[in-house]
């Protein structure tokens, strides 16, 4: 709907507030599309903190 894939992106990290099946899930769609304009290292750095977020989440 948007027609910009930056903006989707934005709207997909913010829905990932719901629940961390939900970042998993868009956030990998996001990268998928953004894949050839972020450095690798960048890509690592995201997926860790998602990990790290997850695992957080669920210590109590």
């Amino acid at each position: 709907k948007l027609n910009n894939l930056e903006k989707a992106f934005y709207i997909n990290t913010m829905l990932a507030l719901v629940g961390p099946t939900v970042l998993i899930v868009t956030t990998a769609i996001a990268l998928f599309g953004l894949a050839d304009k972020i450095p690798v290292t960048r890509i690592i750095c995201l997926f860790t903190g998602i990990t790290l977020i997850i695992i957080s989440s669920h210590i109590k």
